[in-house]
């Protein structure tokens, strides 16, 4: 039996709700191509038809329209590449990480320091330039990279940390024929590193 508050429930009620949801089928669209029937309607078919936005979109530069790269287009540190055609070997090197540690880190544990490199503050570089003199000797040193230059070896080191560049030291021990360098890394403040 029928509620006669719902009145839902009735063939002649769900044949009009279909007939409201779907349009009649058709053979052929006005455009040409096959309308969608009631079996392959689905929820992408509901509403007015999509209309196709442009892919291509073409952007407008301003400035000196001589310029082939602009400052966004150049990656960071792009004048570091090496160099194909220099025929220089590259030296043996090391990094060794440093953390000042005090008595109070050592025996008592009241600082948050353990031994890996989240609580090192210095990065030492050991490169290895037998048979090289001091005065030969060309060291740039950038936030990120490490470039040294002699008559028979070159290194572009990438850094693993950026370093704060005003604050190295640079020694070259002749006896051993080793250039060491200290950097003070830049870390950002956490739990571990706070001072």
């Amino acid at each position: 039996m029928e509620s006669p508050e719902l009145g839902l429930c009735s063939a002649s009620s769900l044949l009009a709700l279909s007939q409201l949801l779907s349009p009649p089928e058709e053979e052929e669209d006005e455009d040409g191509g096959r309308a969608i029937g009631v079996s392959s309607a689905g929820p992408g078919n509901i509403g007015p038809p999509k209309v196709a936005a442009p892919t291509a979109t073409t952007q407008v530069k301003y400035g000196n329209s001589k310029e082939i790269w602009s400052a966004e287009d150049v990656p960071e540190d792009s004048e570091y590449n090496d160099d194909a055609l220099d025929s220089r070997e590259q030296p043996e090197y090391e990094i060794i990480f440093k953390q000042h540690v005090s008595t109070e880190d050592m025996f008592l544990g009241m600082s948050r320091k353990d031994p890996s490199t989240a609580c090192c503050e210095d990065m030492l570089i050991k490169i290895k330039l037998p048979d090289t003199k001091a005065s030969d000797i060309t060291l740039d040193i950038r936030e990120k990279v490490l470039d040294l230059r002699t008559p028979k070896k070159k290194l572009l080191l990438h850094l693993p940390h950026p370093v704060d560049t005003k604050s190295g030291k640079a020694s070259f021990l002749s006896e051993k024929g080793t250039l060491e360098v200290t950097l003070r890394m830049k870390r950002e403040f956490d739990f571990i590193n706070f001072a």
